[in-house]
Parts: C-alpha cells; structure tokens; sequence
C-alpha cells in the first residue's frame, strides 16, 4: 500500500509533515462520491506553495463542489525525491495519497519562470510523458496551467493539454464542468480540448503552431479551422462579492508566510512601465472595507492564526485605506493579532498613515524608489519625485524609525552611469536627512539598506520590446554603485545576474524554447530560483545544444511590427499602448495613474467602459 511505503520513510528526511497531510483545515473526501479529482501542484516545495494565496483560494472552491475534490501536491525536496524514485513511490495528493496520475486533472500554478524545470520533474515522478503529444487521446491526465507566467506560455507549450489565462474563480469550474459531460459522453481528449478551446481565457496551444523567419523572428502564426485566432483572459467583474475562503489548511510546519492572509484589491492604478503584474492584473478592482474586515475575522477565527496580511500590488491605494486600516487595527489589536503591511508607496505615505503602520511594524520601513535620479524614474513611470521619497523618509524618522530600506533596479533603458551614482548619491542624501532631524531617534545610528535587482523586460508591458543588459554590464554596474558608496550606514546588496539572464530568456521565449527547458531538465536542472540548486553552466549547454541564443530573447531590441509569442493573447491592455508608451519612456515623460486620468491602455473597451472600481 502506497501510504505504508511513504510512511516507513518519513522520519529519513527534513520535514516529514510536507509529505503526510492531514492537517487541520484539510478537506478529505469518499472516493465513491467522487466525479473528477483535480491535483493543484506547485512546482516549488511545500513550505513555498503553501503561502501561496491562489492554491489557498481555489483549494477551497473547487472542494466546495460535493463531487469534485482538489488535493494539494508540491515539488518534494531532494532527500525525499531520492527515496521516491528508489522505491517506486509515484507524485501524490496529500489529502488522499493516491497518485496523481490517475487524476482527471493535474495542474500547475506558474508563479515564476524558474519553476519551469520542476513542472517536468513532478510530471516524471508522477509516472507521466512529460510532453503532451505522448500522453494519449484517452479523457484522463489533463495536465493545465494558470498563473502570472501563462501570459507568455509558449516555452512552456509542448508540455501542456492547456492554460486558463486570466482569473480562474469561474473558469476553473466551467472547465471541470466541461470534462464531466465529456467524461459522461465517452469523449476523447482531443475532443474535449476542442470544446474547451471556446471557453473564454482557456488556451490549447496544440491548434496553434508558428512558422519562424531566418533570422529566429516569428514569420507566422496559423490557427486550425474552428479554433478562436484571439484568446481573451477571464477576470472577475464584480470583486466584491468574488469566493474567497474562510478557512485555510493550516501547516504542522513553519512554511515561508505562516499567516492568514486577505485580498484587499487587485489590478493597480499605476501604470509603472517595468511591472507586469501591473498590467495583467488590469482592470483595477478592490473590496470595500467592511468586507476586508469580515474576512479577516472569519480567517483568524477558524484558523487560529495570531497574524494576518494584506494581499495586494499596492495596498495604499485603497480608496477606502484609512478606514480599511482603523477597522482592522480596532479588530487586530483587541485580539492580539498582528497585522501584516506590504511594501508602502512614498507618494501617499502620510504621518496619519505612520501611526497606523506603527501600530503593527515594529521593524524597519520599505519604499520602492526603484531608480537614483528623477529622469530614469520619469522613464519607468515612477511618478515619484526626490522630494516625495525625502519627505517619506523625513516622516519615518520623526516618527521613531531609525532603519529604511529603499528598492531600486539596475538596468533599465536608457539607463546611464550617472542614474547608478545617483542610486549611491539618494541613499546618502537619506542618511544626511536623519541627522538633520533634532527629534530624531535617540542613541541609534541610521541603517539605509538599498536592495538592488535587475531588470527583466517582460510580456506585456511597455518595456516588452527592450533588451536586457548584458552579465558583464551588469557586473560593471553593481561595482560602480559598491565604489559609489562612502558610508557603512549604507549596505548594498543585488540579485544574481546569471539568474536574471535566464529569467528573461524564459520570460520572452517562443515555442522552441521547450526543448531548452527539457534538456536542461534532462542534465540535471531543478529548482532553479534556489541558489544552492541553480546551475547556469548546465542552461547554457542546454540552449547550445538546442542551438538557441539566450541573447536572442534577453539582450535583443524587438521591433515594434514583430510578431511577438504572446500576440494572439489577449490581457485586455493593447499593443498599441505598449508600443505609445514605449516611445513615451524613451522621451523620459510620465503617464497619470488611472485615478487622475485615463491612459487608453484598451481596458475600457474589453469591459464596457469601466476600468476600476
């Protein structure tokens, strides 16, 4: 029996609770009653995919369907997958311990591109084909994908029956409902994939197929008889009254985020040029205060959770956020529970503001000023000036905080040596503000952190067509701003380059891309987001060997008339914006976030004229 073969080797490796379930808020179904069983993996280990809010979500809904159970499923740590494939143990759900394989669907959430290698390796120890054209045309081992990453899912396409792009509250269920009645009529895969192909932000990427230019460039795009040539995301109309739980499955282990946490809104009214999440996430919606608090009460009380955090791209854009925050620390505070603030804009950080956050953070402050001088923030659409940042700054130190850390990125277009200096130059100006200040915390020295990541240009925003620099530029720059620093009050630090390169490759990859990630795959390649697994050499043979450039994707100006991998998506922002902001950015010239007045990035005309709450 298989739960005897797991169990005798539990107490063999770190964590044995990753790999049992049966935890409090676990949902546990008759098998008899069953009519199709979903596996929700995430490529990642369990203490990851566990804080993760969108397997929390759909978790519970798809379970609140009597005939339907989803189970959780995640990537198992080394010490564990040695003794799975030296004892025949196959990839299980947790809720049930059964193999996954003979789920009716198996799917994944990507979250980031250095997952990808994992998505094969759980397929394989699942006891699957990892490429999709080898898994039948039986109605069984539907293998699917959803997540930030499927906006651009061609590298990852030849592993797929399908992706759901776009919100997957309703979608999700629509397709299950789909696979019963196939399953109930005696349909074939191919069949069901067909009917499946006309749910809106449902996406087979087997009626597709490009053809390539010399040059690498996509010279075409051809789309089988019957199939949707544009495939719209789904999203939630109404925010508000979206499902969202009220129970979570609560670890026996620490996981990386051991909290409740709630959704407050989703999309952003800002517009910065870099952020992907920004624009596919559009159109911005957001729950009203009271709902926030209702579900907050009802998380930590079935729960038993003593923190809770705010889940969102910018918090502070609340429109509600005062008294969002007032119901909250009233709730929070008479029950002992901590709140959980994200990052905060400097924009709208205010000293009302300051002694709600200090009721609930006692460390440190973040602000994302993400470039050193005002013209490159111009360029990425900051919409933050100096004096916002110092007055921000100003306010925090007054308020009792000795310690900021400030985000930036390195490499950015257009960028020069002087926006580096001026990374340097910023933080120092923040140091020289705290002692300035007389009522400034007393018997403590300042601590500015400046935290420093590269730039990935991504699908889907205005920076998609711009390269990458290259490793030995980036080397150079993170040297300048280390040689531009004179204080040890000011500590650096900055991302891997060699980490970010391959982001970006897998970011704006087409189709052949597959086989890259297969061969890497096949050599040794997996958790590649975790330092200690990530092994470059090994992609770059791998993209040698395929012969592919990873330059060809990263470090490559893409024109504005190319045909794109992600074209016949549809996210509801235009090209057309991209292309218009785009040039805005290279004439360094800000955009109005939504509030103040509309871009025309083409969400009003995919919703019917409103694009916020």
């Amino acid at each position: 029996m298989l739960r005897d073969k797991i169990e005798r080797h539990l107490l063999s490796v770190q964590k044995p609770s990753r790999y049992i379930g049966g935890e409090s808020g676990s949902i546990v179904k008759d098998r008899a009653m069953i009519d199709v069983r979903f596996a929700f993996c995430f490529p990642d280990t369990y203490d990851i995919g566990m804080s993760h809010l969108g397997m929390k979500i759909l978790y519970s809904l798809i379970n609140g369907r009597e005939n339907y159970w989803c189970e959780r499923v995640f990537a198992p740590a080394e010490d564990f997958e040695k003794i799975m494939r030296e004892n025949d143990i196959p990839l299980y759900g947790l809720e049930s311990l059964d193999p996954i394989k003979d789920f009716d669907f198996i799917g994944f959430t990507m979250q980031y591109e250095l997952s990808y290698t994992n998505v094969l390796n759980m397929l394989d120890l699942a006891g699957l084909p990892v490429f999709a054209r080898d898994r039948g045309n039986s109605l069984s081992s539907i293998v699917v994908a959803g997540g930030p990453c499927v906006c651009n899912p061609e590298p990852l396409a030849e592993f797929f029956d399908l992706f759901i792009l776009g919100e997957g509250e309703e979608v999700n269920l629509e397709l299950m409902d789909l696979y019963l009645e196939c399953k109930k009529s005696g349909c074939s895969k191919d069949d069901f994939l067909r009917r499946a192909a006309h749910i809106e932000g449902i996406y087979v990427p087997k009626f597709y197929s490009f053809t390539y230019n010399d040059d690498g460039t996509i010279a075409s795009l051809d789309v089988e008889e019957g199939i949707p040539k544009i495939v719209r995301k789904r999203i939630i109309s109404d925010f508000d009254k979206v499902y969202y739980p009220d129970n979570f499955v609560v670890p026996f282990t620490e996981i990386v985020h051991d909290r409740a946490s709630v959704e407050v809104l989703r999309g952003c009214i800002r517009g910065c040029r870099f952020c992907q999440a920004g624009f596919i996430y559009r159109p911005f919606r957001e729950k009203s205060a009271e709902t926030i608090c209702r579900q907050t009460k009802a998380l930590c009380r079935n729960t038993g959770y003593d923190e809770v955090s705010l889940a969102s791209l910018s918090t502070s854009d609340h429109s509600d956020i005062g008294n969002m925050l007032e119901q909250l620390i009233d709730y929070t505070e008479g029950e002992h529970i901590n709140l959980s603030l994200p990052s905060l804009r400097v924009d709208n950080f205010s000293e009302e503001l300051l002694e709600k956050v200090k009721k609930v953070r006692k460390s440190g402050l973040t602000f994302a000023a993400e470039a050193g001088t005002q013209r490159l923030r111009n360029v990425i659409n900051k919409n933050v000036t100096e004096e916002e940042i110092m007055n921000t700054c100003r306010i925090a130190f007054e308020g009792g905080y000795s310690a900021v850390k400030l985000y930036f990125m390195m490499g950015l277009p257009t960028e020069t040596d002087e926006d580096i200096i001026g990374i340097a130059e910023l933080a120092q100006r923040v140091v020289d503000l705290f002692y300035s200040i007389e009522n400034r915390p007393k018997g403590r020295g300042v601590q500015v952190s400046v935290s420093t990541a590269t730039f990935v240009p991504k699908p889907f925003t205005p920076f998609e067509f711009e390269p990458q620099d290259t490793r030995e530029e980036i080397e150079r720059k993170q040297k300048l701003l280390v040689d531009s620093v004179k204080t040890r009050k000011i500590k650096v630090s900055w991302h891997d380059p060699n980490v970010s390169i391959l982001e970006a490759a897998l970011a704006k990859g087409d189709r052949r891309i597959c086989r890259v990630i297969y061969t890497a795959w096949r050599k040794g390649c997996k958790f590649d987001s975790w330092t200690e697994y990530y092994k470059f050499d090994k992609w770059l043979e791998a993209f040698e060997e395929c012969g592919i450039s990873p330059s060809f994707y990263a470090n490559r100006r893409i024109g504005y008339d190319e045909i794109l991998p992600w074209d016949h998506l549809d996210y509801y922002v235009s090209k057309e914006f991209f292309i218009r902001e785009n040039k805005t950015a290279h004439a360094a010239e800000t955009t109005p976030n939504c509030r103040l007045k509309c871009s025309g990035c083409g969400v009003t005309k995919r919703t019917g004229g409103k694009c916020f709450d």
